[in-house]
């Protein structure tokens, strides 16, 4: 995560590299180390140096760095050609390096053909079974070529071993979601709060899979986790109050001819409370559309 300060020293480098005022290797070095994108800049800087056979010599074994960073920006950029020319020089240099062979694979990937990619892969994770990058490259590629059932499978593999890798958790339950395998999903989000309880926005995902799904018990649920979101968020999921007022018109649906003794006591109380809150946030945020919004609710019966 890059903090405030460090964006700002880097977009203040930037301008200065762009209007030429020198610190191009300062700039493309802090890149490098904040781990952010800035392909064409990259691209275009990091070629002003290594097509300068003086500045490329200064900077010592610097210089293979460089090649390896403009390399994949250049793939970025779809500068295959330049992409090319960069992993050539570091073939040469470094003849047996897997890293290299990772670069390699990357740029046959690029070039979409995804049989030699997958092979060239499939290779490498022999080398290191353990190759998290690799593993994620594969994903990736089945995406690519949309083959959501092949990145699942991936995913799946791939979480047997690293399971504390809430991206990869994430990225199956957002696949299974847009594959409509809504129960899946669920039980990835399940995994996510189990390990991070605090952040919101898992809590936000998993009650909106189970308001999906549907049914008197999940809708429940359902709520409950909006209110959580609400609790995490200090009351400032607008998502999350629309969805305690979803619910609560959902279960109140359900729960016609019920006994009394069956029926949700707890909704009226909590629908108010949240339709308030939108109301108030309405008039704050967005008075314009507080008509729309009265409406909305009222057509919730709220």
């Amino acid at each position: 995560m890059v903090t405030k300060t460090e964006e700002t020293e880097l977009n203040q480098l930037e301008n200065q590299v762009e209007n030429g005022g020198g610190g191009v290797w300062e700039y493309l070095c802090l890149v490098r180390k904040l781990k952010v994108r800035r392909s064409e800049l990259v691209l275009k800087h990091g070629l002003s140096i290594l097509n300068d056979p003086g500045k490329r010599s200064s900077l010592g074994p610097d210089e293979w760095t460089l090649y390896e960073q403009v390399a994949i920006a250049a793939m970025d950029c779809q500068s295959l050609g330049a992409a090319q020319n960069c992993i050539k020089v570091l073939q040469k240099k470094f003849p047996e390096s897997k890293r290299v062979g990772k670069r390699e694979a990357l740029l046959v990937e690029a070039k979409g053909m995804w049989e030699d990619a997958e092979k060239a892969y499939s290779i490498l994770l022999e080398d290191n079974p353990l190759d998290q990058v690799i593993h994620k490259r594969k994903v990736a590629m089945a995406k690519a070529q949309g083959k959501p059932s092949l990145a699942i499978e991936h995913l799946n593999k791939y979480l047997e071993v690293f399971m504390a890798d809430h991206d990869a958790w994430r990225e199956l339950a957002e696949i299974y979601v847009s594959l409509q395998m809504y129960k899946q999903a669920a039980f990835c989000y399940e995994e996510l709060i189990l390990s991070q309880p605090t952040l919101p926005l898992y809590h936000l995902a998993y009650a909106e899979v189970l308001y999906t799904i549907g049914g008197h018990e999940n809708l429940i649920a359902a709520r409950k986790y909006y209110a959580s979101t609400i609790d995490l968020t200090g009351g400032k999921s607008t998502r999350a109050l629309f969805g305690i007022c979803l619910c609560g018109s959902a279960i109140a649906q359900l729960s016609k001819g019920r006994n009394k003794e069956d029926k949700d006591m707890a909704a009226p109380e909590l629908q108010s409370l949240a339709a308030t809150a939108l109301e108030k946030e309405y008039k704050q945020k967005a008075p314009a559309k507080l008509n729309l919004l009265s409406s909305a609710l009222r057509s919730l019966k709220l």
